[in-house]
């Protein structure tokens, strides 16, 4: 049957989440799901982008990645379904799949009989996204659920760019830590990360530096995180999605 991710800005105080899993269980009862997250900002479609983009590689192949991120449910925006290496990601068509368009299938979610029978325009999440990750489980094929497109909605994201030698990205989510995420990979030649004014050390832990003090390290994510020890680099250093971060790198 297969894994099923939930991704979604639901939170938890709420039964919208159980009723999704309520829908998948009645339709594929073995499916394991998996809750990512379910604590994106509310609307923050790039944030569950970019967390889409970390996540998926630590699931085996074949696995269904449900993200629901939608301020245009019920608007004209269509439901989709991409086939990439392997996974398999349905949601609104928004941007939040931008990661997964490259190389991949995508399909415009046109049959009714895998969505449930009563759809409500402010709840696609349990009405066709939800039973469609579990009809997929079950082993029906995307082709029969809809049609292909070539016209899926891409996000504009800002990717690193070279500066005269130095390498220039930005902070693209913040964690619950207060940690600072960027879109920056950890050349082996760095020597130091700039925040406007503010050069910080690169260590390779969060415990080489000194308690409350914030530096550089290659996080989980295989980009550079912006951290304090034991603190909040967000709170410390006043960061916010989308501040510059610069990579000096030794001999420039």
């Amino acid at each position: 049957m297969g894994v099923i991710t939930l991704t979604t800005d639901f939170g938890l105080d709420d039964p919208f989440v159980g009723m999704m899993k309520g829908v998948i269980c009645r339709i594929s009862p073995k499916a394991v799901i998996v809750d990512l997250t379910h604590q994106v900002p509310s609307f923050d479609i790039p944030v569950a982008a970019w967390m889409l983009k970390d996540s998926w590689r630590f699931f085996p192949e074949g696995s269904i990645h449900v993200a629901v991120v939608d301020p245009g449910v019920g608007s004209a925006r269509k439901p989709i379904l991409v086939e990439w290496r392997g996974h398999r990601f349905v949601g609104p068509d928004n941007g939040i799949f931008s990661f997964f368009l490259d190389e991949g299938a995508v399909y415009h979610l046109t049959e009714p009989r895998y969505f449930l029978p009563e759809i409500e325009a402010t709840f696609h999440g349990r009405d066709i996204f939800a039973p469609v990750a579990a009809h997929l489980s079950t082993g029906i094929a995307a082709g029969e659920m809809g049609q292909l497109t070539t016209d899926a909605v891409r996000l504009d994201l800002t990717l690193p760019s070279e500066d005269g030698g130095r390498v220039r990205g930005e902070v693209v989510y913040l964690d619950k830590f207060g940690n600072a995420i960027t879109n920056l990979e950890m050349p082996r030649s760095a020597r130091e990360i700039v925040m406007g004014s503010r050069a910080l050390p690169i260590v390779d832990c969060y415990s080489r530096c000194e308690r409350g003090e914030a530096a550089a390290v290659r996080g989980s994510t295989g980009r550079i995180e912006i951290f304090a020890n034991r603190g909040n680099a967000a709170a410390l250093l006043g960061i916010r999605r989308g501040d510059e971060v610069m990579v000096e790198r030794d001999g420039e």
